[in-house]
């Protein structure tokens, strides 16, 4: 028998089925949305934690040991800044096992270069005795006053981070945890 207007509760039995089936369709477009903010914000965390690794590791490799002191060795500045770097991983609970070699060198000329050219002799990074594969170029001109800057020289610092989230979206090829997201800073020296 069809439901009438005064026949309130065969209204209501025959609109709990479309109820149903509209929260069968909207929980996991809703979970999905929920898993894509959580997925997101855990890139922007990594993302912004390994920059600022990048640049506390800058700024330890630029930093003179004391006001009155000399600046220091290139090995001494990359061990600083390797050090700083492992500290703020390790303090924002990253693992610095997952640390990798940079995708891209930067290519810097050395302090008192006039133009970006070189002329073939870019720095490379500074070899450390220990396996690290964090790229510490002391001594590099940062800006050129042939080209408008202020002719300024400094460490640049760079490394690579492998996501340590797996996470494979189906249906595809990629797979969040293969990713290496790069890391640079650069920073002036101290004493100019």
């Amino acid at each position: 028998m069809p439901c009438s207007k005064r026949n309130r509760e065969c209204l209501v039995r025959a609109a709990g089925g479309a109820e149903i089936a509209e929260t069968a369709i909207i929980i996991p477009l809703l979970f999905m949305i929920v898993m894509a903010i959580f997925w997101f914000a855990q890139a922007f965390r990594i993302y912004t934690t390994i920059t600022q690794a990048a640049r506390q590791g800058a700024r330890a490799a630029v930093a003179p040991a004391c006001s009155t002191c000399t600046a220091q060795s290139t090995t001494v500045a990359a061990q600083n800044a390797i050090a700083a770097i492992n500290s703020t991983l390790t303090a924002a609970h990253m693992g610095t096992s997952q640390i990798q070699a940079p995708t891209s060198v930067p290519t810097l000329c050395p302090c008192g270069s006039i133009n970006a050219s070189c002329g073939g002799l870019a720095i490379g990074c500074t070899s450390l005795p220990t396996t690290t594969y964090v790229c510490v170029q002391p001594n590099v001109q940062l800006s050129y006053s042939s080209l408008g800057g202020a002719g300024i020289c400094g460490t640049s610092v760079s490394f690579g981070y492998k996501n340590g989230f797996s996470f494979s979206i189906p249906f595809t090829e990629l797979n969040l945890g293969n990713m290496n997201l790069p890391a640079q800073a650069q920073m002036r020296l101290e004493t100019q």
